[in-house]
């Protein structure tokens, strides 16, 4: 048994203030993210699959993420349900795409919310090993699943 790391890259814009925060972070602002997906599992070994030799198709995996995760954060404003948020849905030409979270949306945070909606999409074979999201070009968040068993 071989178990084999594999990692897509995606990228999306997300703005996103920090209620009650003490430093400029509490003002509406704007991130270009880097979000790294690293799966592991068995390459398939089934000789007469289309996807023989793969862990996941990388195909697969993108649709995947773009379409839970990246469709949904790509451009949105993400808030704090604890902020004053309804003054913002009533201008809806600038805010029409408001994600309000139970959360501080901070960096790490959102790494934690990206890990229990990747780990829900996952075929039962293969396991989210590490999560790693770059809200600037020196500034990440990271998730090992070695670390939360």
């Amino acid at each position: 048994m071989t178990k084999i790391r594999v990692t897509k890259e995606f990228n999306f814009e997300i703005a996103h203030a920090l209620w009650n925060y003490d430093g400029a972070c509490k003002n509406i602002h704007g991130h270009s993210y880097k979000l790294f997906v690293t799966l592991i599992g068995e390459p398939n070994k089934n000789i007469s699959d289309s996807k023989l030799g793969m862990v996941i198709d990388f195909g697969v995996l993108k649709k995947l993420i773009t379409k839970n995760i990246v469709d949904k954060f790509d451009h949105a404003l993400i808030l704090n349900s604890n902020s004053p948020v309804k003054k913002l849905e009533k201008i809806d030409q600038m805010f029409n795409k408001i994600e309000i979270v139970n959360y501080q949306p901070t960096c790490e945070n959102l790494v934690i919310d990206l890990v229990e909606r990747i780990k829900k999409l996952l075929p039962k074979k293969l396991k989210l090993f590490r999560l790693k999201l770059h809200e600037t070009g020196t500034s990440f968040a990271e998730w090992y699943a070695s670390d939360n068993e």
